[in-house]
């Protein structure tokens, strides 16, 4: 026997309502709405990073005040924004992987220079790659093999700003820079 169109979207009133989560199916009956929950996005990137170091610190009871160094902290986000936005790659094959040249003007290629030198010598070796960092007065030059023909390929699509983000050393790292540390050593 044929459903009536009635019956029918009855049915699939029921069916969706039983599948909306809760808050809709308020909204749907025409309730109010329970209220939103606070805002969680800091607004910005680095404002976001040092709120969440900052948070850490303080739950931390063994949190040392007299050596924490925030500013620190916010100087390498400084660094972090110029190398990532405002700088010039010029990437080139070499056997094994790739050569990366990195140039900046004015402040950005300090910033160049100090991110490309702490990034190789802590990720130097990782997963068996080789990461060997020179200055330049303009910035600095990165280059990075693998003894793995697999990896080459890798190395050369990620390019210069993908194998800077590898790692999961960066938000420890923060971590350091805030805590008065010198991870650079």
């Amino acid at each position: 026997m044929p459903m009536r169109p009635l019956a029918l979207a009855a049915i699939l009133l029921t069916l969706t309502s039983a599948s909306l989560p809760a808050r809709a199916q308020h909204a749907h009956h025409g309730m109010p709405m329970p209220a939103a929950t606070a805002p969680r996005e800091a607004g910005q990137s680095a404002f976001a990073a040092i709120q969440e170091i900052v948070a850490l610190l303080e739950a931390d009871p063994k949190t040392d005040w007299s050596k924490v160094d925030i500013e620190a902290l916010r100087a390498h986000l400084v660094d972090m924004d110029a190398v990532t936005l405002r700088s010039r790659v010029a990437a080139e094959p070499i056997e094994g992987g790739a050569r990366f040249v990195v140039t900046g003007d004015g402040e950005v290629s300090s910033s160049i220079r100090r991110m490309v030198q702490a990034h190789a010598a802590a990720m130097d070796g990782t997963g068996g790659w080789r990461l060997v960092a020179e200055d330049r007065p303009d910035g600095a030059v990165l280059a990075v093999s693998s003894r793995l023909p697999s990896d080459v390929a890798k190395i050369r699509a990620l390019g210069f700003i993908g194998l800077m983000t590898r790692g999961m050393h960066h938000q420890q790292h923060h971590l350091m820079l805030a805590r008065g540390m010198n991870p650079h050593r």
